[in-house]
């Protein structure tokens, strides 16, 4: 049966077709037309925005122009929270950047101090900045806390519990993945309790982990052009220092400076010290970027300058080679020790136990005698500064801290090295001339109806009871022979406020002039006699303040420029050990070092060759000092010394001490060397002519490219 097709039917289905087509014909028209260009303009909408750009850093360089530290251009990734948080899932996000981060080998930023794996702990690691960004969110975070039943400072458990919850972190997530979300969070979330630079997620990103974020399109991160310090040297960590991000105290001074809130500034060293001239101004710029955060244009409104360049009094070559060789002659002395410790085995002796024979440190110090300048100043242990930030705690708890600039902060009774200005004093003085000789007894009894009978140092060396003593000595071979009796006897009848004057001037016990943080130490005297040893003044102190022991403990670099002040006849110029600053262009000649002079200690000619004289003697005397002369003998130039061995104490090995300067008929450096329970100055000296050769031999090299100040002219 046929069916026909019904005409009301058909109408109907036109009817609707039509409407349905003229509903979508109006929006059409509506979208394309009416509001085509409004959506058009919204697509291609851009932003512009002002933007701070941070002057690059000056370069440090050495006297002779050759880079130390300089700028590697690099780029971060920061996070833009506004476009991370609008992710329906922004903690699964920032899960899958952690991964990616971790996957090509780079790092990111972690502030939170709570371990990664359960049960959680704060880490024992905890450094200061980190500390102190804790208590800010715990501040910030008082009145949640209370509410949540949580005491103001809250357990690892308890804060991640919190975390879990604060940051709607999901229980699919594992207890680990959890914590790295948490970290990322509180890292973003710290910076609005305290006042510090926007959270930078990876700093020095990897191209491929770039090229990563992009490919997948993960929305929130931001890359910026950054620059880091590039250190072109393993050495000379403890004067270079190092940068960081401003501290909550650091900001309160550097904003006054017009620093930004995430400004780097020197934290140690050089990079402390010179602070102002390395810096720079930063500049800004007018940003525009795309919606999808591409930078479409840039134009400066300022345009940054970069720091100035800081040029050192320092050597770089003949600071590796006093690092090396100061390390290596620790290594040789720790070797003797044990062979001499396994030899005395053998022979049936026994080790006392409570000896403290370990070698704790040493440093070593090279001076100009004709301008006081520091050459090379090495301390021993040492450590890498390109990695100091993520190292920093783990060398905090380092045996024998090898943070600690010895030749700088260390302060080291100075022993018979501290003769000569004694000897000095008294010529000067007039107490005693060149002529004048001391009968040495081997005691000195002059106090011992007061219970004070001070030895000679060779009074008991025979270990079969004898006793020995020096023969009649003029000033020469009481310093050849390094005589206790002879420095009693002159010490007592000058004094120690006189004594003290003169070491003073040789700058002993007081500032050397350098621009880094060092030591004053302390020349012996009543007023802070009792603050060193807790008791009264006695004249044993006087006596022992002449020999080089009581309260007198200098640093390596005092004793290295009180020997160039020996050595050029009095004149005590300034340790600055700022060369010379460059504009950033290096046109312009901001700063030109000229030596200054510290101090004089005036004496006649003749004392001072008395004085040379002994010093050379020490060295050069085949009859008493055999062991010296060895040491020496072969040395290209004419050098003069003197050998120093501080007592620490019962059961303590003795400091060993040794300084030296030439060539001697004209002086053109100085050396001091100091290690810690090294034995005796005879012990260490080896160093010291070590680092003599290093020095003659990089003065000989006939490389002209490396002209002192090449690069400045």
């Amino acid at each position: 049966m046929n069916r026909t097709i019904k005409p009301g039917r058909v109408a109907a289905m036109l009817l609707i077709l039509v409407t349905v087509l003229s509903i979508y014909l109006v929006f059409l028209y509506k979208l394309q037309i009416i509001e085509g260009e409004m959506y058009y303009n919204q697509a291609s909408e851009t932003k512009k925005e002002e933007v701070r750009v941070t002057a690059a850093r000056g370069n440090i360089l050495d006297r002779y122009g050759r880079v130390l530290v300089s700028n590697k251009e690099c780029y971060n990734l920061k996070v833009d929270t506004t476009k991370l948080f609008a992710n329906e899932d922004p903690n699964a996000v920032i899960l899958e950047l952690v991964e990616l981060v971790e996957g090509f080998g780079d790092s990111y930023v972690d502030d939170l101090p709570i371990t990664i794996d359960p049960p959680f702990e704060y880490t024992a690691d905890m450094t200061e900045i980190q500390r102190t960004m804790l208590k800010a969110y715990f501040k910030d975070k008082a009145k949640e806390f209370k509410e949540a039943g949580l005491p103001a400072e809250p357990s690892a458990v308890e804060l991640m519990s919190y975390m879990r919850t604060r940051y709607d972190i999901d229980n699919s997530y594992s207890a680990q993945e959890m914590r790295r979300i948490a970290g990322i969070r509180y890292s973003i979330n710290v910076r609005y309790a305290i006042n510090t630079g926007a959270y930078v997620f990876v700093e020095d990103a990897s191209m491929k982990l770039i090229t990563a974020i992009m490919e997948n399109k993960l929305s929130g991160i931001q890359v910026e052009r950054a620059y880091i310090r590039d250190y072109n040297t393993e050495y000379a960590a403890h004067l270079l220092g190092y940068v960081g991000l401003m501290t909550q105290e650091e900001y309160e001074r550097y904003s006054l400076l017009d620093y930004s809130t995430d400004a780097v500034v020197g934290k140690d060293g050089i990079e402390y010290a010179f602070e102002d001239y390395l810096h720079g101004k930063d500049g800004s710029v007018i940003e525009t970027r795309s919606p999808a955060g591409t930078i479409l244009s840039t134009v400066y409104t300022e345009e940054p300058e970069p720091g100035d360049h800081v040029y050192l009094t320092i050597d770089i070559a003949l600071q590796e080679q006093v690092e090396r060789i100061l390390g290596r002659g620790v290594e040789i002395l720790i070797q003797d020790r044990k062979q001499a410790d396994a030899e005395a085995l053998l022979r049936g002796e026994t080790k006392n136990p409570e000896l403290k024979d370990e070698i704790t440190g040493a440093a070593a110090v090279v001076v100009d005698v004709r301008t006081g300048e520091p050459l090379a100043m090495a301390s021993w242990p040492t450590y890498d500064v390109s990695t100091i930030i993520e190292k920093y705690q783990e060398l905090m708890e380092t045996p024998n801290a090898p943070l600690f600039n010895r030749a700088l902060m260390g302060a080291y009774a100075p022993g018979s090295t501290f003769k000569p200005c004694t000897a000095i004093a008294a010529l000067s003085s007039g107490i005693i001339n060149t002529e004048f000789k001391v009968d040495c007894e081997g005691v000195y009894t002059r106090y011992a109806a007061e219970g004070y009978a001070p030895e000679c140092w060779i009074w008991n060396i025979s270990e079969d009871g004898e006793h020995y003593t020096h023969p009649e000595e003029d000033v020469v071979a009481a310093i050849k022979d390094s005589c206790n009796y002879f420095f009693y006897t002159i010490g007592n009848d000058l004094g120690v406020d006189t004594l003290g004057e003169f070491a003073h001037n040789f700058g002993l016990g007081v500032p050397t002039g350098i621009e880094l943080v060092e030591t004053r130490g302390n020349m012996a005297n009543q007023e802070n006699h009792w603050d060193y040893a807790g008791s009264e003044w006695r004249i044993g102190d006087t006596l022992q303040s002449a020999i080089g022991q009581s309260d007198s403990v200098f640093s390596p670099l005092q004793l290295a420029e009180y020997c160039a002040t020996v050595a050029n006849g009095g004149t005590r110029y300034s340790a600055s050990i700022l060369k010379a600053i460059r504009s950033f262009d290096y046109s312009e000649k901001v700063f030109e070092r000229e030596a200054k002079v510290m101090s004089e200690v005036d004496s006649a000619d003749y004392n001072w060759a008395a004085v040379h004289k002994g010093m050379h003697e020490v060295l050069h005397n085949w009859e008493s000092n055999t062991p010296n002369v060895e040491v020496w003998l072969d040395c290209d130039w004419d050098v003069a010394g003197k050998t120093g061995t501080a007592q620490k104490g019962e059961n303590i090995v003795n400091d060993g001490l040794f300084m030296c300067y030439a060539p001697y008929d004209n002086p053109e450096v100085a050396i001091a060397v100091v290690v810690e329970r090294g034995g005796s100055g005879a012990s260490v000296q080896f160093i010291a002519r070590n680092i003599m050769n290093a020095y003659i031999n990089i003065q000989s090299y006939s490389d002209t490219s490396e002209q002192e100040m090449a690069l400045l002219k």
